[in-house]
């Protein structure tokens, strides 16, 4: 009896601009990058990316869309790992290691996307709800953690995750996250203890 190989998984046009986009925006940059290439690194008609996103900026916001699901379902994971509420706080950092430490991390995709992005673009506004999703996860993690004004704590801890991303990427360092993540017990406990 011969054995029937398994056809190979065909991915959608969709799923193919979103892939090759997130590889060729994240590794150049948005503005860099042209539609031209994006077609032929997808394989796609250049009628398919008009058809599934209509221009430029909607892949790119959709790119963005699609790292912010990649960055939220690792901290998220990081986070759920732990019970005490002082632990999932400070597992963000953790998550952010795990992030850093992946190979071709090349920083914040979101810093460096909306570092092209001009005033009110679809690209700063992707960004800026990154940024959001990010604060208000810090400050619901700090309410949890019993902390007065979490939305103090939460600004200062967003510093934290931002300067351990810069710094992984400029020193190459995946350790940067530790030591966001030991500097955000100092402040987590001095917010507790105030």
């Amino acid at each position: 009896m011969a054995v029937k190989e398994a056809s190979p998984v065909r991915h959608s046009a969709r799923e193919r601009l979103l892939a090759a986009a997130n590889e060729l925006f994240y590794n150049e940059g948005v503005h860099t990058v042209g539609i031209d290439r994006i077609i032929e690194h997808a394989g796609v008609a250049k009628a398919s990316l008009y058809n599934t996103f209509g221009s430029k900026d909607e892949l790119v916001r959709a790119y963005l869309e699609s790292r912010q699901a990649s960055v939220a379902e690792r901290i998220t994971a990081a986070v759920d790992r732990y019970d005490t509420p002082r632990e999932r706080l400070l597992a963000v950092f953790e998550g952010q290691e795990e992030l850093f430490a992946q190979p071709g991390y090349r920083g914040c995709a979101f810093s460096r996307a909306s570092a092209e992005s001009r005033p009110g673009d679809l690209t700063e506004q992707a960004s800026e709800g990154y940024r959001r999703w990010v604060r208000a996860l810090l400050t619901e993690l700090a309410a949890q953690a019993g902390v007065p004004e979490p939305e103090v704590l939460a600004r200062e801890l967003h510093l934290l995750y931002d300067g351990s991303g810069l710094s992984a990427r400029m020193d190459h360092d995946p350790a940067a996250a530790a030591a966001a993540r030991s500097a955000a017990a100092v402040l987590l406990d001095a917010a507790l203890a105030s």
